[in-house]
């Protein structure tokens, strides 16, 4: 088991961001979030004594300590060397953006500059977080060791900042985790998800067109998933990469319609009103049996019960 007391996190306002925050501070450690100074959700972050935020562009991450220095100058309560560095930032993640190379080999290349970054502050533990995207289409319950067939930029970028991280981590002498993030929902996550957008067009008394919704899907809630994070920080075997989802793999129309169930139960949906995409995944489901051993995670939300607590603090 790993003991650490101050953390980085690269991106943190998003789902998964903020939720990881939480429960960082929560368990006693102090955060320093990094944030893009052009980023309109910056207040998205509370105040807390155990949160410190520096405002860097991911191409000006280099300057990370220079920034952090000069926060503590300026007075602020913030320390100058760290245990884990999560690196959630990564640009274009939807849409056409996914396929934008130039941007993609960008992300790439930033991701090895935070782990050159994050040895320069004393880092002990860089963790990544990948994507589902990097296996393309699967049939099987995802492992860490399932073959990787990307089949788009997003994805194939993703499988080479995990490749490459664990050589320069090797390199730097300094520990290295991988993550393969599925489905996750909750709080501040994206308005174009399934999720949000479901709910939003319930709320608008909108009929919702989707698929037939055959494909067998894993969702997990957001505050499971900064659990899972924060486990594999502290047990998580070096070098190793963990599929981070619920275990649990249902039809999608039966989660559309948990959704409807809650928010508007007399709603109709559309189902089948959508084609499926020509390289539509049918079966997105993680295996967490490594997860589940190495590090004691357990998911605790049922999707009914976490898409409660969305509405509850919705923002």
């Amino acid at each position: 088991m790993r003991k650490f007391k101050n953390v980085i996190i690269t991106g943190p306002t998003g789902a998964i961001g903020m939720a990881l925050i939480d429960c960082l501070t929560s368990n006693g450690i102090n955060v320093t979030a990094v944030v893009n100074p052009a980023s309109k959700r910056i207040d998205r972050i509370k105040k807390n004594d155990k949160v410190s935020i520096i405002k860097c562009d991911l191409k000006d991450i280099e300057r990370l300590p220079e920034l952090i220095n000069e926060a503590r100058r300026e007075g602020h309560n913030i320390t100058d060397t760290y245990d884990v560095f999560y690196h959630f930032a990564w640009m274009n993640t939807f849409g056409q953006g996914r396929d934008d190379i130039s941007s993609q080999m960008d992300n790439v290349k930033y991701a090895m500059l935070a782990m050159d970054t994050a040895k320069a502050l004393g880092v002990k533990l860089f963790i990544g977080a990948g994507s589902q995207a990097e296996y393309g289409r699967c049939k099987d319950a995802l492992r860490s060791d399932t073959p990787t067939f990307p089949e788009n930029g997003y994805g194939i970028a993703k499988l080479a900042a995990g490749q490459f991280g664990k050589i320069r981590a090797r390199q730097l002498g300094m520990e290295f985790i991988w993550t393969r993030i599925l489905s996750i929902y909750g709080p501040f996550d994206g308005d174009k998800t399934l999720v949000h957008s479901m709910i939003s067009k319930l709320k608008a008394g909108e009929v919702p067109e989707t698929t037939k919704g055959e494909q067998i899907w894993d969702f997990l809630y957001s505050k499971d998933a900064a659990n899972a994070f924060y486990l594999i920080a502290k047990n998580g075997k070096n070098e190793k990469t963990y599929v981070i989802g619920s275990g649990i793999g249902r039809p999608l129309r039966e989660y559309i319609e948990d959704i409807r169930d809650v928010v508007c139960p007399e709603a109709d949906i559309n189902f089948g009103a959508i084609p499926y995409s020509e390289k539509q995944v049918m079966h997105l489901l993680a295996d967490i049996s490594e997860l589940k051993e190495e590090t004691g995670f357990i998911p605790q939300t049922d999707f009914k019960e976490g898409i409660k607590s969305l509405l509850h603090n919705d923002h």
